[in-house]
């Protein structure tokens, strides 16, 4: 087998494995690693294509070196946005890191001693 059709190969394993776990996982964080894996998957098909003759072409390098950091500045985004969604969440099942202070604070001051800062 040739280089171009190892690389294509491991590129398509790679975008075939991401895509079945972003589908499958139920965790945020492993759908974007996973849409990541995906990601890597097209870039190293895309460079298999540009090394495929005697002369490599400088153009689907530099799509692939754009793919990189359009990569990294997207996970970046991503983690920021998958952490703010699980705050909301957490807020929504009406628990937070706030409440238990609250709860603390009001064990430390009953109801009947004249308020929490007397």
């Amino acid at each position: 087998m040739s280089s171009f059709a190892w690389y294509s190969a491991i590129g398509c394993v790679l975008v075939a494995l991401g895509l079945v776990v972003m589908l499958l996982a139920a965790d945020r964080f492993r759908r974007l690693v996973a849409l990541n894996v995906a990601a890597s998957g097209t870039l190293v098909v895309l460079l298999a294509v540009a090394g495929r003759s005697v002369e490599p072409d400088p153009v689907p390098h530099a799509l692939a070196l754009t793919g990189i950091v359009i990569t990294v500045a997207f996970t970046g985004l991503g983690v920021v946005l998958a952490r703010r969604i699980d705050e909301l969440d957490d807020r929504d099942d009406g628990r937070d890191d706030n409440d238990e202070l609250d709860d603390r604070e009001r064990a430390d001051h009953p109801p009947g001693d004249g308020g929490r800062d007397a």
